[in-house]
């Protein structure tokens, strides 16, 4: 298995992934607390460190039209993913993903060593300053998707080697750069990006991340939809 055990998600009762829904006071919590939304790269990478940790937290569905005023109260950015740990709120995912990592250190999601986790730190980087803007022209959709989906194939082809070279990505165990390349690899044939033969490394390390418990138990309802 990929994953240490299986997360709970914290989802009340009655409730499902489309809805949308407001929670009591932060001050009141004694769980985590994430305010995610339903399809976003960044919150699902966020939710899989979670489930990496098996970690038990609620679950807050926010409307990016329509966010709650609760959340914007927490947060002046009103941005997702927020975590909320009682009194502590943070958000900015890089900030949220490695405090979770240090919070619950079992299985930890870095290397030991300050170049392997800087090179993992850098690696994301790239990811979102490379990919990620790609992913969301594609789904604006018009005449600039079709250059952004060339655009992000080479750019993932041109990183086979790294794939080839372990079961994960620049990390011969789990860390947390795949909780980030997992998710934009999820959605590749839901863009409308075919690696062909040549990013087949890429499908299979894919593969392996996706048939875990723990990946599946990270996705919304509408992420389980892509594929």
């Amino acid at each position: 298995m990929v994953f240490k055990g299986a997360a709970a998600t914290g989802h009340r009762a009655g409730l499902t992934d489309g809805e949308s829904r407001m929670v009591q006071s932060p001050r009141l919590r004694n769980a985590l607390t994430l305010y995610t939304t339903v399809d976003d790269i960044q919150c699902h990478r966020a939710r899989l460190v979670l489930a990496a940790k098996a970690v038990s937290y609620e679950r807050v569905l926010v409307d990016r039209a329509d966010p709650p005023q609760d959340l914007i109260d927490l947060n002046p950015y009103g941005s997702t993913p927020t975590l909320i740990d009682r009194d502590l709120t943070l958000f900015d995912t890089a900030v949220v993903c490695e405090y979770i990592d240090e919070r619950y250190p079992h299985p930890p999601l870095m290397p030991i060593d300050p170049q392997s986790r800087a090179r993992l730190r850098v690696a994301a980087v790239r990811i979102e300053k490379d990919w990620l803007p790609e992913v969301t022209t594609i789904r604006t959709g018009g005449r600039p998707a079709d250059a952004a989906r060339k655009r992000l194939r080479e750019q993932l082809l041109s990183t086979v080697p790294l794939f080839k070279a372990s079961n994960f990505f620049l990390n011969t165990e789990m860390s947390l750069a795949d909780c980030l390349v997992a998710p934009v690899v999820w959605r590749l044939s839901w863009l409308g990006v075919e690696l062909g033969r040549e990013g087949k490394p890429i499908v299979d390390y894919g593969e392996r991340l996706f048939h875990s418990q723990g990946f599946a138990r990270s996705m919304t309802d509408d992420e389980k939809a892509m594929r």
